[in-house]
């Protein structure tokens, strides 16, 4: 539509042509903001969204202090709802209710009784079945709000005011973390340990300029309210905090426990942040009936209060760490949490922010907050001793103060001229009761007067000096960092730092499937499949019409089947990974990305350290180790390097004690040569073997001088060459060879 305009319909009185595109971008604008601003994003200085802000400041109100008695959520909701944010109950509900889970939370701001919810994932109660109130960290962010420590702002509709911000004496947003997702963009913040967390903000108030890895010695990494251990190397951890963005990989914690004759469980005491437990061990008996984990026995819940996660393990020669590392493989043990501190700068700016800046600017809004606590006691005591003043002004002259209040028609005026006393001073003059005319009072307000000017004089001290103002927010945080201390219940870390166990990944992936004998078919047209047993008769293998048996093998689950191609390149197939012998299984360029000119020359099992020599049609060469070929990728490995019409050819192992290679060529010539001329290369073009006037290789066979030459006739008879024999024949490598003795297979092959 562009920038047309809509047209209003014919006799539409009072409707506006607007611009449907400007239109649409000015309020999904509004929407966009509306939602980082007022639902998604939390604010640095508190570190809390605003129904969680609304949630505390309605406790706040109706007086549910740590000390005080409970009362119905219902209550809390409803206030919330009518007074504050008027959204739905239960998206309220859930909020205050993620507030008091001491799973959640890492330190709650809000104190629970009945049923909360719990680590499996099930719902908290009905809000008319619980109650709750503020917990002392709840208490610690409202510190000084009825002092003017904040701006308020009209509710919603205007009937009420609420607090913009939190004063926030603890350090809600690090300490608790937070999560988010608003319009393009979203907040991922992990809990922190809060004395570590005061140690690093006092550090900064010396060092306003400190250094993140500095700041990371005391912020050593999350905490996790679940425990876990993060897995994760000072580096990364350094980097996440000076970015603002990163993730920590977190591990379950487990131990070892001892059942008797060498055998044992294992037994699992904390788990990752954010995982329903129940879904856990749901995953591992899944995992358990697919056959997925074939060294675990059993898994059983034997929690209580304290997480215990029991696994049984197959045997007791089963390795524990192993065991654990395939199972933090594959499920949930093993989380990562994605760190990404987009937080409300100033309440106004979204912005991804460093620990160091999240960290200055809560102690700017300290800062700011204890000025403004500290103008709000000045013009208390300003006033107070304005009234003071009046009062002391009435003792001097009390006895014509009271003959004016008794006798004069109008006493207040007199009294101001008089005295030259404020309005302010002659109200508290004529609001005076007799008692107060004892001498003891005048003392006491003559105290009062010096005590208060005294105070006055610090506090306008203390607003002219920052210094004085920092060491003031330092004591502070002082005692926060007292009171959440490490050897405390609530403080203490839960989340310990560790290291990758240094295991065989290969191993690990092993121990995840479970270990089965199979034979591997591959037709001549290139299918292949994967058989369960040995199949002892390969002649009873079945094949689409036209096709027949090129290689058939044994082997087992865990094994690896390699493909030789004429293109040169080695493909590796996971013998688990292949598909199922109930029909005649898929072509194997489905499952690897060969070439459409190419074709498979053979199939075997991988062994490790084993050699194969390998050879191109116009009679190259060379050994190369099985080890040296495994491809890592469905593109494979080139190994042999030939360009057309030159193609890879032969590819055959040898038994340890060969010490001699024959060859013939499609000349019939043979010639027979000591292996060792033979280089063995990891990739190449190899080196000429015999040489031809016409035509190329047609077989080759490495065999023990000592033991002589073998070949099989077409009626399969084997006939034998001695080394006398082979005498004629034996030579260097490269060399023409003679024609092959009477008798040799017309096909030129060597055929066993």
């Amino acid at each position: 539509m562009g920038n047309d305009l809509i047209k209003p319909p014919q006799g539409g009185d009072g409707i506006e042509a607007i611009n449907l595109k400007s239109a649409l971008e000015e309020r999904y604008l509004a929407y966009a903001l509306s939602t980082i601003m007022g639902r998604a994003l939390p604010d640095v200085r508190d570190g809390l969204k605003p129904v969680h802000r609304r949630i505390i400041h309605v406790m706040r109100l109706l007086k549910l202090d740590p000390k005080a008695g409970f009362r119905k959520s219902a209550k809390i909701v409803g206030d919330v709802i009518g007074s504050f944010h008027p959204h739905g109950d239960q998206s309220i509900y859930d909020a205050m209710v993620r507030l008091a889970q001491d799973f959640a939370q890492r330190y709650p701001l809000v104190d629970g009784q009945g049923n909360f919810g719990n680590i499996d994932g099930d719902n908290a109660a009905a809000y008319r079945y619980t109650e709750a109130r503020m917990t002392e960290v709840g208490s610690l962010l409202l510190e000084g709000i009825d002092e003017d420590a904040v701006e308020f702002k009209p509710t919603y509709d205007g009937g009420n005011e609420e607090p913009m911000v939190l004063p926030g004496a603890f350090p809600n947003l690090l300490a608790n973390g937070s999560s988010g997702i608003a319009v393009g963009m979203a907040t991922n913040i992990p809990p922190h340990n809060a004395a570590e967390l005061c140690e690093a903000a006092l550090h900064l108030i010396k060092t306003p300029n400190a250094r993140i890895e500095t700041l990371c010695d005391m912020v050593q990494g999350p905490d996790f309210p679940t425990g876990g251990e993060i897995v994760d190397n000072k580096e990364t951890i350094i980097e996440a905090y000076k970015t603002g963005k990163g993730s920590f990989r977190v591990r379950a914690k487990w131990e070892k426990e001892e059942t008797g004759r060498g055998g044992y469980i294992i037994v699992i005491t904390e788990i990752p942040y954010q995982v329903q437990k129940s879904r856990l061990i749901e995953k591992i008996a899944d995992l358990l009936m697919n056959k997925k984990l074939p060294m675990l026995d059993d898994v059983r819940d034997e929690s209580a209060e304290d997480i215990r996660v029991v696994l049984e393990p197959k045997n007791r020669s089963v390795d524990p760490v192993l065991l654990m590392e395939s199972l933090f493989k594959v499920t949930d043990l093993e989380n990562r949490f994605s760190m990404n501190m987009n937080v409300l700068s100033k309440g106004k700016v979204p912005k991804v922010m460093s620990l160091r800046d999240i960290l200055r600017e809560w102690l700017d809004h300290r800062r700011e907050v204890l000025e403004r606590r500290s103008r709000h006691r000045l013009s208390q005591i300003e006033r107070r001793l304005e009234i003071l003043g009046g009062l002391l002004i009435a003792y001097l002259n009390i006895d014509e103060v009271i003959r004016i209040i008794r006798f004069e028609d109008e006493p207040k005026q007199k009294l101001i001229a008089k005295f030259n006393l404020t309005e302010i001073q002659v109200e508290a003059i004529l609001n005076m009761r007799l008692r107060a005319l004892a001498k003891l009072q005048e003392i006491e307000l003559r105290q009062e007067n010096k005590n208060l000017t005294a105070e006055k004089e610090q506090i306008e001290a203390l607003l002219a000096s920052e210094d004085m103002q920092w060491k003031i927010i330092s004591h502070d945080i002082s005692e926060v960092k007292k009171q959440f201390g490490k050897n405390t219940p609530l403080g203490a870390r839960r989340t310990t730092f560790g290291e990758v166990a240094d295991v065989d990944l290969e191993a690990v992936a092993q121990s995840m499937i479970e270990k089965e004998p199979i034979t591997v078919v591959i037709s001549e047209k290139g299918w292949i499949r994967s058989m369960r047993g040995h199949v002892a008769d390969f002649g009873t293998l079945t094949f689409k019409e036209g096709d027949e048996l090129k290689a058939a093998f044994h082997a087992d689950s865990h094994d690896k089947v390699v493909l030789f191609t004429t293109g040169g390149k080695f493909f590796t197939l996971a013998c688990d990974k292949l598909p199922g012998g109930r029909g005649h299984g898929e072509p194997i360029r489905v499952l690897v990305d060969m070439e459409n000119d190419v074709d498979v020359i053979t199939a075997f099992k991988y062994t490790a350290g084993r050699k194969r020599l390998i050879t191109s049609t116009v009679g190259n060469g060379f050994i190369v180790n099985e080890d040296d070929v495994i491809a890592n990728t469905r593109k494979g490995k080139q190994v042999m390097n030939v360009k057309q019409p030159d193609e890879a050819l032969i590819c055959i192992t040898f038994s340890e004690g060969d010490d001699h290679l024959a060859t013939v060529g499609e000349n019939r010539k043979l010639l027979v040569f000591p292996l060792e001329q033979l280089p063995e290369l990891g990739r190449g073009k190899g080196v000429r073997l015999q040489k031809y006037k016409d035509g190329g290789i047609k077989d080759a066979r490495t065999f023990k001088l000592e033991d002589g030459l073998v070949w099989q006739d077409s009626a399969e008879r084997n006939h034998t060459k001695t080394k006398e024999d082979l005498f004629e024949y034996i030579g260097e490598r490269a060399q023409a060879g003679r024609m092959a003795p009477k008798g040799f297979p017309r096909n030129g092959k060597f055929g066993v």
